[in-house]
């Protein structure tokens, strides 16, 4: 076995995938604090708001909250006084999430449900269930706080039911169609509701990007000899970026922005199992290098960035979290490009339409993700 994974791990080493994260990665990292030190003067940090006070406990829905960021993002929020609703694969994981968040705050109110962000059907499900539950508790039928964390970092190529790749799917594809479907929910809170999304510093490692649906739906990856698990996470983060500028300034549009937040954030390089597929010997020296450069944060801590879009105000809706302390600074250009951002909401749009649903009331449901709007 020890040899095995030695040899898997020269394997990573000598290839492409390895040069990017090491290199290009670390790069993007530095830059990332490097940006936020030079537009420290200019751009302004937000302060973290309370829930308002209503008869209704808020609520607030975390995707892929069964370990790292999403699990402390979920006790964070509880600790805040909200309803926190916890997504992910693994019933027993989410089983020992409620019972962490209980152990440390014995009154939380916490729900789980058991959802695959890979797969539209799974969440088109979940997005049924949720609203049925919601009309029979004495919570407010509406949601506060959407948190898309949900992430994978595949080093191989995986499909999922709809066809799409696995990364891509869980990643962007997911957290689109999950927004859309929750959407009116969001809407219909009697206070402000945010959408966050979480990003990640590494799409600043992207210089080009090709937006039709073989890309976006990651079949063209499939020629590659090996698998671009690297390039395909950068752009993934890239998707759900443009995502949320393109989201913002459609509620800005319709005069919604003040009502329906959208931000991103980014929690910088945080010590999870997002990295579980890569060779453990690969992945422990990577930690320890960040640790070593004073980069590398535990996810208590790399919440930050999270907590501070999750509470920030109104008026801070299109902004990019990054760094803590309620700062936020500029990701990529390319990311801030609105004609790319507005091809890749079409385009992803087109993608979904090709789905087919079941029940109609399924269908009916499912319409609300084909609109582009």
């Amino acid at each position: 076995m020890a040899m095995k994974e030695l040899s898997d791990a020269l394997f990573f080493v000598c290839s492409l995938e390895f040069l990017r994260m090491s290199v290009l990665w670390t790069y993007s990292l530095i830059s990332s604090y490097w940006q936020l030190i030079k537009e420290s003067e200019i751009l302004k940090s937000y302060p973290r708001c309370s829930p308002s006070t209503s008869p209704f406990r808020p609520v607030c829905v975390i995707t892929g909250a069964t370990s790292g960021l999403g699990a402390a993002t979920a006790l964070a929020l509880s600790k805040e006084g909200y309803f926190v609703v916890i997504v992910g694969r693994s019933h027993q994981l989410l089983e020992e999430t409620i019972k962490r968040i209980k152990d440390c705050k014995e009154d939380a109110q916490v729900k789980a449900f058991l959802v695959d962000i890979s797969s539209i059907k799974s969440i088109v499900t979940f997005t049924k269930s949720f609203q049925h539950w919601l009309l029979e508790s004495d919570l407010h039928c509406s949601v506060q706080i959407l948190v898309n964390n949900a992430g994978i970092l595949a080093t191989s190529h995986k499909v999922t039911a709809d066809g799409y790749d696995q990364m891509i799917g869980t990643n962007y594809i997911g957290a689109f169609a999950l927004t859309k479907l929750l959407l009116p929910l969001l809407e219909s809170s009697p206070v402000t509701s945010r959408i966050v999304n979480v990003t990640s510093f590494t799409h600043r490692s992207v210089n080009d990007i090709q937006v039709d649906e073989r890309t976006v739906s990651g079949r063209r990856f499939l020629s590659s000899e090996q698998y671009p698990c690297a390039q395909i996470y950068e752009y993934s983060k890239l998707c759900l970026l443009l995502f949320s500028y393109e989201l913002h300034r459609q509620l800005s549009s319709v005069g919604k922005s003040w009502h329906v937040s959208v931000t991103a954030a980014d929690p910088g390089a945080v010590q999870t199992n997002i990295m579980r597929e890569v060779p453990s010997i690969i992945s422990s020296l990577a930690f320890k290098v960040l640790g070593l450069l004073g980069l590398l944060q535990t996810p208590e801590h790399g919440i930050s960035s999270i907590i501070d879009a999750a509470l920030a105000p109104p008026e801070a809706s299109g902004a990019y979290f990054f760094g803590g302390k309620g700062r936020v600074t500029s990701s990529s250009e390319l990311s801030r490009n609105p004609k790319l951002a507005r091809l890749l909401w079409e385009t992803t749009c087109n993608m979904l339409s090709d789905i087919p649903f079941g029940s109609e009331e399924t269908k009916k449901l499912a319409s609300a993700l084909l609109c582009p709007k």
